[in-house]
């Protein structure tokens, strides 16, 4: 016997007030009795602390509960039997959050998870263990209108690196480039140019970081946590000097979301353009980005 949720879109992807809609699928060989079936709609945001943040954040620890956003449950079944084979038993729900507040997109982190997902649960006798179900979809904004561009030039010489201990030991380099918006949106790839214009030293690689920083905390404290999402490598060896190389990434889904700021949490973007040198000395150009979902 099993238990199968299939949504009625293949995409599995919904807006803020959405209606749900697919069918639960029974499968049984043989009659199979049940004390009733529920369907329940859930929408959380969980958080956690790094290891790191633990200790010095005590004071907040066990206060970081899961934040509810969705809950919603009907019977779906009341108590009864299934013949044997498939059953499909349609249903509705509709996606709307708690107490009027807006739904977040979905979004897996590390520190700060905002998931959804339905569960469907047959009850039965005693002797016989309950069946369950559950199944993600995802929610996403709608589309707005798209901010303003701001396109970003940058040079990188030995002069501008900050927290540098012994600069008389870095090479002498210049680097360009050019990041077409900071303000970006999610659906649409992040682009620009990086141009190395001299350097003494070989070059082992040019790499493209996209970062999160997910904080989470109350009013005791914040603890803010970057970890890396992905890198892509621009360039492999010592390249020619004046040309330029592209950059062209796309936004990760799940793993991206658009930049979110709340009372308890916060999921913010950063780009890091990293110069690798031969003897594994490396320089890291930094830019926080805005990821929306707007409309090109």
């Amino acid at each position: 016997m099993s238990l199968d949720i299939k949504l009625k879109k293949a995409s599995k992807v919904y807006k803020d007030g959405d209606v749900v809609k697919g069918v639960l699928e029974v499968t049984s060989k043989g009659d199979l009795s049940h004390n009733g079936v529920t369907l329940t709609m859930e929408g959380v945001v969980t958080l956690q602390l790094s290891a790191k943040s633990v200790g010095v954040f005590e004071a907040f620890y066990n206060s970081l509960k899961p934040i509810q956003l969705v809950s919603y449950s009907i019977d779906l079944v009341k108590p009864g039997k299934f013949p044997h084979g498939t059953t499909e038993v349609p249903f509705e729900l509709p996606l709307k959050a708690k107490g009027g507040k807006k739904l977040y997109e979905t979004y897996h982190g590390v520190f700060v998870n905002i998931m959804y997902s339905l569960k469907a649960e047959m009850k039965r006798s005693i002797l016989n263990k309950d069946l369950q179900k559950v199944s993600e979809f995802i929610v996403e904004y709608v589309e707005s209108e798209r901010g303003e561009e701001k396109p970003v030039e940058f040079t990188v010489t030995p002069q501008s690196l900050e927290n540098v201990k012994d600069r008389a030991r870095i090479p002498d380099f210049l680097v360009t480039g050019t990041i077409q918006t900071v303000n970006c949106s999610i659906t649409k790839p992040f682009l620009g140019e990086v141009i190395v214009e001299r350097s003494e030293a070989i070059i082992r690689s040019i790499e493209l970081q996209l970062v999160r920083v997910e904080t989470c905390g109350c009013a005791e404290g914040y603890a803010r946590d970057p970890t890396e999402i992905q890198n892509i490598q621009l360039a492999d060896g010592d390249v020619c000097r004046g040309m330029k190389i592209p950059i062209y990434m796309v936004f990760p889904r799940l793993f991206t979301c658009p930049s979110l700021s709340t009372s308890s949490f916060k999921v913010e973007f950063e780009i890091n353009i990293v110069v690798i040198f031969q003897d594994d000395h490396l320089v890291t150009e930094n830019f926080p980005i805005k990821l929306t979902r707007a409309i090109s």
